[in-house]
């Protein structure tokens, strides 16, 4: 038997290429060449000069409840970087050139080349990608073989120009594939985390008036920031518990002053408004008023921050389960206002409590450190048999016996200032380690020059 040739990847982009590559789809694909919709690439495999696999990369689904579940994403982080998600439209291997194993070897080196090849077409990197498989014609084994990820099935629901969404009755397997050599756990992490440069480009779509929270919880937020006592005396036409509501949403998907939270709240859908009880308009009785920034900032100047943190802590607390596994609060900061330092479940990154800080000089007593310690102090049925991590500004001796006073365990950074600590937790990690590894300490990579971590059992 003659020796294999290698597997090359192309992209199909002169108007002849384009032509052959629908025609074939068109002709041998069960569900033909489809109608290409906003970024659209054409992928040709070719063995010694013939065309072996064809592969058609779009745009992702707009919502699936497994993917986004999965990758942790919101309603609001979706509408962002869906684009840095790209799916496979069609997969096709024409009939004179099939093969046993060679789907699966298409598979592997059309995902290998496709990051670069996206990136030279449109200007950004996509992560991550997706497809389907219909239970009732195929395994989907050539996906699996490739390293593809099983993580549910769809609904049943197919888009419609006219409908938005039509209901076929016909569920399929949703397959996810990390790109560029990402592991499923990282490409989860850039799509929820910061963006790395190759990214930022595609993570330009709108996210206006989509809602952080369920719809359905947007209420109860209202009615919990509602017993906060309201410091105006004037202009109370705005609902304290509506604009702290707003303003928490805002926080929740990235706003970072008033002016943003601002157009947030003028971004909301009128069903949303109704739901947040925002007024009607006095001139447009069928329209509903958004507040201006001037009721932000007079708000939020004289609001009690210790009573604002204590109702949200308590809706957060009760909606545990409810809410997305991406609503984390941690380093938002309204800038020279207030921000908000929170306490987040480990294993779905859903805040279990809150604590407001401010950047007004002169107010020590509501800066991060010092916000951070009564936060701990206060929640000590919330800390019992948890594992509680937090950056190098709060390794403090009073958030250690907070936590492990509560019956926790802490996991704290421990930089190099910090000469005699640092000995002692290499010394106690070094001598008994306090997790399980195949590998001696002396075999394992050396920790960061600048950092170190620190972690203490409670008996």
């Amino acid at each position: 038997m003659s020796k294999m040739m290698p597997l090359q990847v192309l992209a199909a982009v002169t108007p002849e290429e384009v032509t052959r590559f629908d025609e074939l789809l068109q002709d041998e694909h069960y569900l033909h060449a489809g109608q290409p919709v906003g970024d659209y690439l054409r992928q040709v495999i070719v063995r010694d000069g013939q065309w072996v696999g064809l592969l058609a990369w779009g745009a992702c689904s707009y919502a699936l409840q497994a993917r986004d579940e999965w990758v942790g994403w919101n309603a609001p982080l979706r509408a962002a970087r869906q684009k840095l998600l790209v799916q496979n439209r069609r997969f096709l291997i024409p009939g004179k050139a099939r093969q046993p194993n060679l789907a699966s070897q298409i598979l592997a080196v059309a995902v290998t080349t496709l990051p670069q090849q996206w990136m030279d077409r449109f200007g950004y990197a996509p992560v991550l990608a997706e497809t389907f498989t219909d239970i009732e014609l195929f395994e989907g084994a050539c996906y699996r073989a490739a390293g593809w990820i099983p993580v549910g099935l769809t609904k049943g629901f197919a888009r419609h120009a006219a409908d938005f969404y039509r209901f076929h009755n016909r569920p399929k397997k949703l397959w996810l594939h990390a790109l560029g050599g990402l592991t499923p756990e990282q490409a989860r992490d850039i799509l929820c985390g910061p963006l790395p440069d190759v990214c930022e480009p595609g993570a330009t779509s709108s996210a206006a008036g989509l809602l952080p929270i369920p719809a359905t919880e947007a209420y109860s937020l209202v009615l919990a920031l509602q017993r906060v006592p309201d410091p105006r005396r004037n202009n109370r036409r705005f609902r304290c518990g509506t604009v702290l509501s707003i303003t928490a949403m805002a926080i929740l998907s990235g706003c970072r002053n008033i002016s943003e939270i601002h157009r947030f709240g003028q971004r909301l859908k009128p069903k949303h408004r109704v739901q947040l009880g925002l007024p009607r308009d006095r001139q447009h009785p069928k329209l509903y008023e958004a507040p201006c920034y001037k009721v932000y900032y007079n708000l939020l100047s004289q609001i009690s921050l210790d009573a604002f943190a204590k109702e949200l802590t308590a809706w957060l607390q009760a909606g545990r389960g409810k809410l997305p596994s991406s609503l984390a609060l941690d380093g938002k900061m309204v800038r020279d206002l207030i921000g908000v330092l929170s306490l987040s479940d480990h294993e779905t990154g859903v805040p279990v409590a809150v604590a407001i800080q401010t950047e007004k000089k002169g107010d020590g007593k509501h800066c991060e450190l010092e916000v951070g310690k009564r936060m701990l102090a206060n929640v000590t049925d919330v800390l019992d048999g948890s594992l509680v991590s937090t950056d190098a500004l709060h390794t403090q001796k009073a958030n250690a016996i907070s936590v492990c006073d509560a019956g926790g365990n802490y996991l704290f950074q421990v930089r190099d200032n910090r000469r005699k600590l640092r000995a002692l937790a290499e010394a106690r990690a070094t001598a008994t380690p306090f997790l399980p590894s195949k590998k001696r300490k002396s075999q394992q990579a050396p920790a960061s020059p600048s950092n170190s971590n620190a972690c203490r059992r409670t008996p």
